[in-house]
């Protein structure tokens, strides 16, 4: 895992003894997991529910203690600041296009122990699946089975992904690049859990749906910094 194995074992650590009997508030804010967003041009909304990952994060750091920096944080897909996150979060509705430099960027990131998790807001399914064919020549898409750990803790999703939002009529889908029993990429169908993550406000989903929604985002977190 490179550079983030700290930070994997800081989190099963914590989530095992009780976060404020380990760190002090100095280690804690200096350790702080962000959650990046992935920018991207070709015309597609890359920021939209800016929101939506600060709420995650305050979700996750009342349920399982683990420090965390509540901010929307944007980065460029090339350049080393890319690599100061283990999780990067992408979304929109409409086109992706990344330069070469990107892609090779990217590749490194994922293949140096980064985590991509992409939700699909309606409208960038094709666009997404062809940038990713780029940045893992020959590598594809498998639906994960309702049996993997991502599906089981801390919450159980025993039938897949959650429906959180309706655009077609069609169930929630999860899919995943596993490379050495790692999962590098996690991609979400007909479910867009990350509309639930936003404010109350801007979409108006049931309360029950939100919180499904935060459980299910926790979850992706978690696998992603712990297997």
């Amino acid at each position: 895992m490179g550079k983030w194995v700290w930070l994997m074992v800081a989190l099963v650590t914590m989530m095992a003894a009780g976060a404020g009997e380990l760190w002090t508030q100095q280690s804690r804010a200096s350790s702080a997991f962000r959650i990046a967003r992935l920018k991207y041009a070709g015309g597609g909304d890359w920021y939209n529910d800016p929101t939506a990952e600060t709420n995650l994060l305050e979700f996750i750091r009342r349920e399982t203690g683990l420090a965390v920096d509540p901010r929307f944080t944007p980065v460029e897909p090339a350049g080393d600041e890319l690599f100061a996150y283990p999780f990067l979060f992408l979304t929109g509705h409409g086109n992706i296009a990344l330069s070469e430099a990107e892609v090779r960027t990217l590749r490194a990131y994922l293949e140096q122990g980064g985590f991509l998790y992409a939700d699909d807001d309606y409208g960038m399914d094709r666009a997404f699946r062809r940038e990713l064919a780029r940045i893992l020549p020959g590598e594809t898409l498998v639906e994960l089975p309702f049996s993997h750990p991502l599906y089981a803790a801390p919450f159980p999703f025993p039938g897949g992904p959650p429906k959180t939002h309706e655009h077609d009529d069609l169930p929630p889908r999860g899919f995943g690049i596993v490379r050495e029993n790692r999962l590098v990429v996690y991609y979400t169908v007909e479910s867009n859990p990350s509309d639930g993550w936003a404010d109350p406000e801007v979409h108006g989903d049931p309360e029950e749906k939100r919180l499904e929604a935060l459980r299910f985002g926790t979850n992706i977190v978690i696998t992603a910094l712990t297997q």
